[in-house]
């Protein structure tokens, strides 16, 4: 028994069939196209990792739109962890089972990973006869729908944003399927439905008529009846009788789900005649390949598997709630059950190298593409005369050619570029229009593919492939009209908003009236005296947030005139500020600034080398700043935006055109650690280019602080950045024609005045995630002109925040899946005297990682000292007080640990 509960590393290695030689990650789609021509039943692809099956996807839905395409994430948590994985994986992966086990109505593949293939699923018996079919004119009873939902893992919310969320408004019932696109909109009259449309999340508007969907489950267990009882007899049976006062337990009996219940799953399934499955038992005639990095990635999870086990094998220690994990082989399968699920079906494993003389297997015939990225020494000379070059050649041998952007964008600038340097270029969006191309000219395709190939008869050249090394993803689609305010899921109930025309009010919730056999929703707020405002959905973008504490906020009332009178005195105000400030405007708008724009040929070059996509607010903001600097008239533009939604990149291609342009730029930020931060951004940026960068701040020595003013003050530095030192009295320049200032909010008044004489005639640039009031009122009151970053950076991940016990195992893991990757931790306790404490526990639970504290009894040059050193990564965990919110840029630190929050 023993042998069959701890995963032994003694096995042997587990096969996956012959090898397929010459298939590099790009092709892996098209040798997916000619397997599916060869085998009748459907694919299995077991990539690396989840990003490896959404790039495969596109490329799929790309060359094979009329093909099926199916996904079975794993799940985001790992073994034995006491979270639920994300709400959204989960309603996919059941959404995928299900659907297998409905009718093909095309050629289907199915995309997984080694992670996901390794772990048990329900049976199939769990998921037949669980969907249902809802359709216009039948007969659904509200009340029996809405137990189905909740025993099938739905959620009850105000507004449904998510795959498994359903909400109830009178006649209308919103809820979002698993697998389905879009969340659906039923409306009912009586038990009869009337309407079926598929609405807008962002919106919560309609959009299409539909005149039937499948409901199917999102969880992969139900909490009926009969997985209730199997579940209570299992636990007892695994675990004793005595474990019948664990919280888990006690939750599932109550008919309450639990966090962390689905690492329990054989219980709500093993018994009367049904076991848990794997993913092949729902693919019983698929050809299946793998990845060529399969078997270290198997190896890897097995060993972590058999790691986390034998860890809640341990004793817990004082103050930790026990964990009782069910053995391995109940949730996942050993290296026996590996071998003997693919003895049953036909495999391959892939490998991206060419056949070697002596190798077995086949050779598909494909080659990694050749990189034309800029050599080892910084050199971009002569890229893209090699490109031409190597299209012609691939030309002669009967191969077009073909270069993938991540966005319209991107392309556009490849596409710029490229013609140049003399190169003949179309743009297609799809591939039927694509693969007629004539040889010799370079197709442009929208297409995530990380690295190019070479095959018999196409060539890919991906992005990073001719640009350098890129991070970007295709850009989310933005919503049109987003205004402050622009969804009902942005507020809640109970908070406070302000109505344009009858002032504060409290939203109460969303309303639905039906007006003869028409329904409405509408947003229901109260106002002072238990009146009531009912706004339809459509006018939205009347209301605003309060922005401030709203605790014992009087509301307004109704027709009432203390609203009307604030907004008169408030004009009063505004009339008496705008005088002085249209004086101070008038000034400006009467001297002349130098008139800037960018390099020719360069831009496009400096641009590219941003290795991200561009949001629209971040290029609207970056089209702004160039107007400014090409209009004449000094600018005076402040950049709002929140962390990481890229601020600095505006202020870098403002750089740009400055410093080509042959004026000098200050950066004036205003700690030392941000100094030097910008510094090294600036420098890896500009390299290459005849740009002089400099910093000035203590962290410089006086000997080059001495020599930096020099440089500044006779021209030989064209940008400087620098800290308050850039304010002293010894600082002058030549030649200054663009003054940044980053998080203006930190500067006080003696700095602001010195800033005034420095931008007399010069263009500034101001950067601020919370700029000042008045700041702010400048700016929206259109004497100061201001851009809008609002829209998230492409891939930006939402923030998972789990509350649990205190668990050393999931502690450790945190911090090593953190440190595994590169990045850092910051472990955050509000008590100073907890430090020393929770830094003893540290080093008992990772002895390895290294460990520095922070807090606000340290000397400032300490502190300073200890932040740099955690910034340059000499330490793994900064253990600090809440002094980490002073809002450092450190994009390692992705995990924080806050205890006794």
């Amino acid at each position: 028994m023993e042998q069959n509960e701890t995963m032994t590393r003694e096995m042997p290695l587990a096969s996956f069939g012959p090898t397929v030689w010459g298939v590099p990650d790009g092709s892996v789609a098209l040798l997916l196209r000619q397997r599916l021509s060869e085998h009748d039943g459907p694919l299995l692809h077991v990539a690396r990792d989840d990003a490896a099956v959404a790039s495969l996807a596109d490329m799929l839905a790309y060359l094979m739109p009329e093909v099926e395409v199916l996904r079975l994430p794993a799940w985001d948590c790992l073994p034995y962890d006491r979270v639920s994985p994300n709400s959204v994986i989960v309603a996919e992966r059941v959404g995928t089972l299900c659907r297998l086990l409905e009718p093909i109505k095309a050629r289907r593949i199915v995309l997984t990973t080694v992670h996901s293939l390794l772990q048990r699923v329900p049976p199939r018996s769990a998921f037949k006869g669980q969907s249902i079919s809802v359709a216009t004119g039948e007969m659904l009873d509200q009340s029996m729908l809405i137990e189905v939902l909740v025993a099938n893992g739905y959620t009850r919310t105000d507004t449904v944003m998510e795959a498994g969320e359903f909400a109830t408004r009178g006649g209308i019932f919103d809820l979002f399927p698993s697998g389905a696109p879009d969340p659906i909109r039923l409306d009912l009259f009586g038990d009869e439905v009337e309407n079926i449309r598929a609405f807008d999340v962002g919106t919560q508007r309609s959009t299409e008529k539909l005149a039937r969907f499948e409901l199917r489950p999102v969880s992969e267990f139900s909490l009926g009846p009969d997985s209730i009882s199997r579940f209570r007899t299992g636990w007892r049976d695994t675990f004793g009788p005595g474990a019948a006062s664990d919280t888990i337990y006690e939750n599932v009996s109550d008919g309450r789900r639990y966090p962390g219940l689905e690492h329990y799953l054989p219980l709500f399934h093993d018994g009367d005649g049904h076991q848990m499955e794997t993913l092949l038992d729902y693919l019983p005639d698929a050809a299946v390949s793998f990845d060529s990095h399969a078997p270290d990635i198997l190896k890897a999870r097995l060993d972590m598997i058999a790691d986390h086990y034998e860890a809640r094998r341990v004793p817990v220690r004082e103050g930790e709630m026990p964990y009782r994990a069910l053995p391995p082989h109940r949730l996942y399968l050993d290296r026996h059950g590996w071998d003997a699920m693919l003895s049953r079906t036909p495999s391959v494993l892939l490998n991206a190298f060419a056949k070697p003389d002596l190798g077995d297997g086949i050779d598909a015939g494909n080659r990694p593409g050749p990189l034309f990225a800029r050599a080892k020494d910084g050199s971009r000379d002569g890229v893209f005369e090699a490109f031409g070059k190597q299209v012609e050649d691939w030309a002669k041998s009967g191969r077009r050619t073909y270069v993938t952007a991540w966005s319209r964008g991107s392309r556009e600038r490849i596409a710029h570029l490229l013609q140049e340097h003399g190169l003949t270029t179309e743009s297609h969006d799809d591939w039927p229009s694509a693969a007629g191309i004539s040889r010799g000219t370079v197709g442009l395709l929208v297409l995530g593919v990380e690295r190019g190939f070479v095959s018999d008869r196409l060539c890919f050249v991906s992005e990073q492939d001719l640009l350098g090394e890129r991070i970007s993803r295709p850009p989310r689609r933005k919503k049109r009209g987003e205004q402050f305010i622009s969804q009902v899921g942005e507020i809640a109930e109970g908070d406070l908003v302000v109505h344009q025309d009858y002032g504060i009010g409290r939203y109460v919730g969303l309303q639905t009236i039906r007006e003869g056999l028409v329904a409405h929703d509408y947003l229901s707020i109260f106002y002072d005296g238990e009146q009531r405002l009912l706004l339809p959905v459509e006018n939205i973008e009347l209301l605003s947030r309060f922005g401030s504490e709203q605790a014992s906020v009087q509301l307004d009332k109704l027709g009432g005139t203390a609203w009307q009178a604030r907004k008169a005195k408030m004009k009063s105000r505004i009339r008496v500020m705008a005088g002085e400030l249209i004086r101070t405007a008038a000034a400006r708008a009467m001297r002349e600034a130098p008139t800037l724009a960018p390099a020719e040929g360069l831009w496009d070059e400096f641009c590219a080398r941003f290795p991200f996509v561009e949001t629209e607010d971040q290029s609207r903001a970056i089209a702004d700043v160039l107007e400014d600097m090409s209009s004449g008239r000094p600018m005076d533009r402040l950049v709002c935006g929140d962390v990481g939604f890229g601020k600095t990149e505006v202020a870098l291609r403002a750089a740009f055109v400055a410093a080509l342009s042959g004026m000098q730029v200050a950066v004036v930020v205003p700690t030392t650690l941000l100094a030097r931060q910008h510094y090294r951004g600036f420098v890896a940026r500009f390299e290459g280019l005849p740009v002089r960068i400099a910093q000035l701040s203590r962290m410089v020595t006086p000997k080059e602080a001495t020599k930096v003013r020099e440089e500044m003050a006779d021209g030989r530095l064209d940008i400087v950045i620098g800290t308050h030192a850039l304010l002293a009295k010894t600082v002058s320049f030549n030649r200054l024609g663009l003054l940044i200032i980053d998080e203006e909010q930190h500067f006080g008044v003696a700095h602001k005045e010195k800033l005034k004489a420095l931008r007399e005639d010069v263009h500034v640039l101001t950067l601020s995630a919370t700029p000042l009031p008045r700041t702010l009122q400048l700016s929206l009151s259109g004497v100061r002109e201001m851009s809008l970053i609002a829209t998230p950076p492409t891939d930006r991940l939402a923030v998972r925040t789990f509350i649990t016990p205190f668990d050393s195992v999931m502690i450790r893991e945190a911090i090593q899946r953190e440190r595994f990757r590169g990045g850092q931790v910051f472990c955050v306790l509000p008590r100073l005297a907890d430090l020393d404490r929770m830094a003893d526990r540290l080093a008992e639970i990772v002895p390895d990682a290294k460990v520095v504290q922070a807090h606000g009894r340290l000397t400032p040059t300490e502190l300073e000292r200890v932040m740099t050193e955690f910034a340059d990564g000499k330490y793994d965990i900064l253990l600090s007080t809440n002094i980490v919110e002073s809002g450092l840029d450190m994009p390692s630190v992705n995990t924080i640990i806050i205890h006794r929050a």
